[in-house]
């Protein structure tokens, strides 16, 4: 198919293999990859690549399960070009590639409070997809806009209304991919707002499998919200909590496993097939849902085709 695409300046590679690109490392190769060098290399490829030919935005791949098949067409990653971090009074404009704890730092050092995405795995494109948020704040509590391509190289500007912010999910056009994103925050200390972050990681450190080939939480929190990381935080209606009166921390399924620090983590212990992660989440799914009645929603995208031998 590489011969159909429009000629970049960027690099475009054939059956990459985009295990090699997620952090749970599984799954098959995107039939083509695009590492774009710059916003026009990005937005003339857009505007001229044919229109039957779908795309896929990529982050980091700290949320995604690529199956194992695969994924057709072109999968789109963002790098250095896509990265800056700039700060302007109590905005944060932030590349669709930088990652949320470079962000939340950056920030700090400039004396401003967006604290909550240092524990968030990924990169801001994928926040704002998202609507990420943890300890009681959200990216719809702190987004102005953010700016993207459309599947035909349009250049738009999204407000927080466009996006239509939901518990763990936004609306974004079909096609389109996130560049940048601007943020408002309120002022603080930054010795203040470094030692609130170290807490912060700390407390994650302490309760979660960090150093586990893991994509964060895998279930939405059944009652629609994070943890506020507060002591009168009840537990009845987290994802964790339903799993684990399900009987299912520690589960495996081949090489995937919920971890038993913390059973909303689906790991990969070493050998998992995207197809052991995928089946072992739905069989948690199944047996929550026969001892509580309630359906657990994934957090982590799925994508791609299902191999032959799946």
């Amino acid at each position: 198919m590489i011969e159909q695409l429009p000629n970049v300046r960027g690099r475009l590679t054939s059956g990459r293999a985009l295990s090699e690109l997620t952090w749970l490392r599984v799954g098959g190769p995107a039939e083509v990859l695009f590492q774009p060098a710059d916003l026009d290399d990005l937005q003339s490829f857009l505007r001229d690549l044919p229109g039957d030919i779908p795309v896929f935005p990529m982050g980091v791949g700290s949320n995604l399960i690529v199956r194992d098949g695969g994924l057709s067409g072109v999968v789109i990653r963002l790098g250095r070009g896509f990265n800056a971090t700039e700060i302007n009074g109590n905005r944060v404009t932030a590349g669709a590639a930088a990652l949320d704890a470079q962000v939340a730092r950056k920030a700090a050092a400039a004396g401003l409070d967006l604290t909550f995405l240092r524990t968030i795995p990924g990169s801001i494109g994928g926040a704002v997809c998202m609507n990420a948020g943890c300890y009681g704040s959200y990216v719809a509590d702190h987004l102005v806009s953010a700016r993207a391509f459309l599947r035909d190289g349009s250049l738009v500007v999204l407000s927080a209304e466009d996006l239509q912010f939901q518990y763990r999910q936004s609306t974004l056009p079909e096609g389109a991919v996130l560049i940048d994103a601007v943020f408002e925050a309120e002022g603080g200390d930054p010795e203040a707002l470094e030692r609130k972050m170290a807490d912060q990681i700390a407390k994650r450190d302490a309760s979660q499998p960090t150093k586990d080939r893991s994509a964060g939480s895998t279930f939405r929190n059944p009652a629609g919200f994070s943890s506020t990381g507060q002591a009168d935080d009840v537990h009845d209606l987290k994802a964790w909590k339903v799993i684990d009166d399900a009987g299912m921390r520690g589960a495996t399924i081949g090489g995937a496993q919920m971890s038993p620090k913390h059973s909303n983590f689906l790991v990969n212990t070493g050998d998992a097939s995207a197809a052991d992660l995928e089946n072992l989440g739905e069989e948690v799914r199944k047996k929550v849902f026969q001892h509580s009645g309630i359906e657990l929603e994934w957090e982590i995208m799925r994508i791609g085709e299902l191999s032959l031998n799946d």
